[in-house]
This record gives C-alpha cells, sequence and structure tokens, in this order.
C-alpha cells in the first residue's frame, strides 16, 4: 500500500499527464479516463464500500444490543448471588 502522500503524487503525476495531451480530448474522454485513474488509486487503498460499512453497521448495533442484554442478566445473577454469599 503506498503512503497517502506518495499516492497523491502519483495521482497528481497521471492527471497532470492525461490533461496536458497535445491533442484536445473530449471531455466525456477525460472524465472516462480520469475515472479510470482514481479506480486505480482507490483499488491500491484499504477502503470499504458503502455496503460493506453500512451492513457492518447493522452487525454492530446488534452485536451492541446483545451485550448490554447479557450484561443486564449477567448483574441480575450477581444480584442473586450476594445475598446468598453474605449469610
Amino acid at each position: 500500500m503506498l503512503a497517502p502522500k506518495a499516492l497523491l503524487d502519483a495521482l497528481s503525476d497521471q492527471a497532470s499527464r492525461l490533461f496536458s495531451g497535445d491533442t484536445a480530448q473530449p471531455r466525456a474522454e477525460l472524465e472516462s479516463q480520469f475515472k479510470v485513474l482514481m479506480q486505480g488509486a482507490f483499488s491500491k487503498l484499504d477502503l470499504v464500500s458503502r455496503e460493506e460499512f453500512d451492513s457492518q453497521m447493522v452487525v454492530l448495533a446488534r452485536t451492541r444490543a446483545r451485550l448490554e442484554a447479557l450484561e443486564k442478566q449477567f448483574a441480575e445473577l450477581e444480584a442473586r448471588i450476594a445475598p446468598a454469599s453474605e449469610q
């Protein structure tokens, strides 16, 4: 994985080459090439998609709710055991 500065430098160099051509390219072609350039750069980073992030947030919320329920159940069990051990 490239360091962020190295990645930005590489992107800048490639974008400069892309936009400084001698021939005037149509806007759609430039956008297409830039999109390919950005996808290549993003593929080198450790990123997740929005869908994966959202699904992991759902899993985390369920896990957190389950943990809170278990903590409550544990506290109730401790409360039942504590009076018995004090005698």
